[in-house]
């Protein structure tokens, strides 16, 4: 008996609010998909193993690194990735909040700080200090400390506390 290798998978899903359908192969990544099939770059590839979380988009309202899912997991489900977080060209204040107080830096891990701090955010919209250097933990920056990304973070806390 011989088995045969399943070359392709169709897979349907929402990303940033519009349905879409890809042919992959099972084997490919989400993070994959959005860049090269979807061409959502905004999303990083860093390490490739889920330990640094330049690739953190949203699954169903939760932060995952879109490296460590495989793309047949999203069938059905909705994505959000960073070019779905600004609404009607206005950016997102935690989007203003990095662009303001320095918290870009070079910009690589920035679409993944921006998409764990916002699902942070939603689970715990007036953290202090502390909570917040806890709750981005799971994302590295390469350029230097996180004092300017906590300060942001915080920045637009209170932001959208003021919007509610």
């Amino acid at each position: 008996m011989t088995t045969k290798a399943i070359e392709k998978v169709r897979v349907s899903f929402v990303v940033n609010g519009r349905p879409v359908t890809v042919e992959t192969a099972p084997h490919r990544t989400l993070l994959e998909v959005l860049r090269d099939d979807l061409d959502l770059t905004g999303t990083k590839e860093g390490c490739g193993t889920g330990d640094c979380g330049a690739c953190t988009v949203h699954l169903d309202g939760e932060a995952v690194c879109s490296c460590l899912v495989l793309a047949p997991e999203v069938d059905g489900r909705e994505v959000v990735t960073i070019e779905g977080v600004a609404e009607d060209g206005r950016l997102h204040p935690l989007q203003e909040a990095f662009i303001e107080l320095g918290g870009l830096q070079c910009g690589f891990c920035t679409p993944g700080f921006i998409m764990t701090a916002l699902a942070f955010l939603n689970k715990n919209p007036d953290p202090t200090e502390a909570e917040v250097r806890e709750g981005i933990a799971g994302n590295l920056c390469r350029c230097t400390g996180y004092d300017k990304i906590v300060k942001a973070i915080l920045a637009a806390s209170d932001r959208m506390e003021a919007e509610r």
